[in-house]
């Protein structure tokens, strides 16, 4: 089992940055890939970034390509994601999630998941 807690979301002007963590608990964290999904009311889940199990291997979604950035630290067991020149349209609740099998762009690919921040961003 794998508990994942999310901070850091708020509300930010556009043109901003924000920094998302997500704090994991239970074990061999450090094992699995993990990535960051958002929700926009009224819209489905969207896959953003996810990171390899030892951060060699990254892909991201078109539409923040170049302006987020996702990291970890296995020592801390936390997911990180840097979020750059947010734009109004990155506002949404933003997921972190654990996968055993390793990195994926689609959220069926995942076995554990987190609450959930609020990320908003005005005009």
């Amino acid at each position: 089992q794998v508990q994942l807690v999310e901070s850091g979301g708020g509300l930010v002007q556009a043109g901003g940055s924000l920094r998302l963590s997500c704090a994991a608990s239970g074990r061999s964290f450090s094992t699995y890939a993990t990535g960051w999904f958002r929700q926009a009311p009224g819209k489905e889940r969207e896959f953003v970034a996810t990171i390899s199990w030892n951060g060699g291997i990254t892909y991201y979604a078109d539409p923040v390509k170049d302006r987020f950035s996702i990291s970890r630290d296995n020592a801390k067991n936390t997911l990180y994601l840097q979020m750059n020149s947010l734009k109004p349209e990155d506002t949404a609740v933003y997921h972190c999630a654990a996968a055993r099998t390793g990195t994926s762009r689609y959220y069926t690919a995942y076995d554990y998941w987190g609450q959930g921040t609020q990320v908003t961003v005005s005009s």
